[in-house]
């Protein structure tokens, strides 16, 4: 089974009216004739299943309002109660989903995970979806995160872009987190959720990282020594390192302009190939002297599409290639299976429990 810690499966629906219930190949041939933002579409939830994707963190991703350069038509927020609002309204899609699929299920706790575990086989595989907030400013306020968890979100980056919690990866901020964000923070580690540090500010990632007294990963982030070019939204050496100490695991993003130094999106996708992905996993690996602090955070279709993936790959169908890639370059069984899967099991056993 393959765990897959990142996808906006929710915005990619509800901001860009994606049916997600479609075949890849019959979604793609309906969007010829639209406008595409995000670019092609690389994964569906049939499209999971025929990759063998059994387990997904699933985003509630919103984009704060600004004038221009706007990713998002519908799932963006000018204040707390609209973000409130969305957030509410993409949370629910995964439920309803769950409520309406009998082969999809919302996973918040170790039974539920070992149901879908056990439900890999047969004509109907289960899918399970874990809740992962991406940016925190649809939290009205951190005493409001008990009624977050009875609704099923599990993990919580406090930033994407600047919130009132923390500052992101992608400003020059003086700050880590506010004086709100350590409150956040508290409450969060009272009630069991699980810390994601992506797209926090590199100031915020070390105070995350002393502070936080629950578990602390990155669903989606890749190795700044290797693609130095995106700045903080990569990940030191010095960050992987704790991470690892923390007992954490490291999503690798399988977008090409996150994976070699100096790739920008929109150029060819020939130039990006699985041994730029592998060089990230292994690059973990030998700083950790472990394959057990590293997993898949692919991103899919946030933000970018088929031309910005790894020349090999035409969807998400293709994450085993990452798999095959890795045994080509003489890693054993045991420690692909942890890479492609097992290491966010463990990650979301051990936190539950």
């Amino acid at each position: 089974m393959i765990v897959d810690a990142h996808l906006d499966m929710a915005f990619n629906a509800l901001d860009e009216g994606r049916n997600l219930l479609f075949n890849l190949a019959d979604l793609r041939e309906y969007e010829k004739k639209k406008d595409r933002p995000l670019g092609v579409a690389t994964t569906t939830f049939p499209e999971l299943r025929k990759g063998n994707v059994g387990l997904i963190f699933g985003t509630i991703f919103l984009e704060p309002w600004k004038k221009s350069g706007m990713l998002s038509k519908k799932m963006f927020y000018r204040d707390t109660e609209e973000a409130y609002a969305h957030g509410i309204e993409q949370l629910d899609y995964y439920r309803r989903l769950a409520d309406e699929n009998q082969s999809i299920r919302i996973v918040g706790d170790v039974k539920g995970l070992e149901e879908v575990i056990a439900g890999q086989e047969g004509e109907r595989p289960l899918l399970g979806i874990v809740p992962l907030m991406e940016g925190a400013d649809p939290i009205r306020d951190p005493a409001e995160l008990e009624e977050w968890w009875e609704r099923g979100l599990r993990l919580i980056g406090p930033s994407w872009d600047d919130t009132r919690y923390a500052a992101g990866a992608w400003r020059n901020a003086s700050y880590g987190f506010t004086k709100e964000g350590f409150y956040l923070m508290e409450v969060m580690a009272d009630l069991g959720f699980i810390l994601d540090v992506t797209h926090l500010h590199e100031k915020a990632v070390f105070e995350a990282l002393e502070r936080y007294e629950g578990q602390v990963i990155s669903t989606h982030t890749n190795c700044r020594a290797l693609a130095g070019h995106v700045g903080m939204r990569n990940l030191s050496d010095k960050q992987i390192r704790l991470l690892g100490e923390r007992n954490g695991v490291i999503g690798v993003v399988l977008y090409n302009r996150f994976l070699k130094n100096g790739h920008t999106k929109g150029e060819r996708k020939e130039l990006v190939t699985l041994d730029h992905v592998v060089a990230h996993i292994d690059h973990i690996c030998q700083l950790l002297g472990s394959a057990d602090h590293v997993g898949i955070g692919s991103d899919f279709d946030g933000g970018f599409g088929w031309a910005d993936i790894p020349a090999e790959m035409n969807s998400i169908a293709d994450l085993a290639l990452v798999g095959d890639k890795l045994k080509e370059r003489g890693y054993g069984a045991e420690d692909i299976a942890k890479i492609m899967g097992e290491n966010w099991v463990n990650t979301l056993r051990n936190s539950w429990r």
